[in-house]
């Protein structure tokens, strides 16, 4: 018998440090192409970033051109939409010793988390 996570939504600005980290490292070509498609609790159609760690099963809400802006406008990507080499390397060697489903991971108790199931 499989156990399921708790599935959370929140938004990408709202997440820690720590935790936007490891998305960017898991998605580190921008968030854009990764866009899932849902019905929440209210029956609306959302778009979300999906991302999983040991404990959680996350989706980040956003829409496509809220996907581009943030990357746009995030310091750690470059002008291509791609994450920088260097914070690449920094945020491997930060982060690939916590297990989790992808690259990255969080501990952390989330208090404010929007759950659905």
């Amino acid at each position: 018998m499989s156990i399921s996570k708790p599935k959370v939504i929140k938004d990408f600005d709202k997440l820690d440090a720590e935790l936007q980290e490891q998305i960017k490292l898991n998605y580190p070509t921008g968030f854009a192409e990764h866009l899932i498609r849902f019905t929440d609790k209210d029956g609306k159609f959302v778009s979300a970033l999906p991302y999983e760690t040991e404990d959680k099963y996350y989706l980040m809400r956003m829409t496509n051109a809220q996907a581009h802006k943030i990357i746009k406008e995030d310091k750690d990507y470059d002008d291509d939409g791609n994450l920088k080499d260097d914070i690449k390397d920094d945020y491997e060697d930060k982060y690939t010793d916590l297990d989790t489903m992808k690259i990255g991971g969080n501990s952390r108790n989330d208090d404010d988390d929007d759950s659905y199931d």
